[in-house]
């Protein structure tokens, strides 16, 4: 795969209670991720970013809220969400800025 795509396909940590949550009971991290990313290219850029072994990856599509902004109604954007499950053992800090 490209290695200029896979700097592409991450965007960000998805940090909240429930990603805590399971990151602690199953040892997965969430992560935003493009909207056109495929499981594939997702392993490979964790991978390749923060150098741990990943076991599994599910990808979900995340609907926008509908919102009014001002007098007219609008939605926000849908987008796409990871959750990269990691082999036991390994884990990523993002305190630190990597891996542990």
């Amino acid at each position: 795969m490209n290695q200029q795509r896979l700097m592409q396909v991450l965007l960000a940590p998805q940090i909240s209670e429930k990603a805590t949550y399971v990151a602690d009971k199953h040892e997965q991290v969430i992560f935003r991720v493009a909207s056109d990313a495929t499981k594939p290219e997702v392993k490979a850029a964790v991978e390749l970013l923060f150098k741990v072994s990943v076991e599994s990856v599910q990808i979900t599509n995340v609907k926008g809220k509908h919102k009014k902004f001002g007098r007219y109604m609008g939605s926000r954007k849908n987008w796409k969400k990871a959750y990269v499950c990691l082999r036991p053992g390994q884990e990523i800090n993002f305190v630190d800025g990597g891996a542990a």
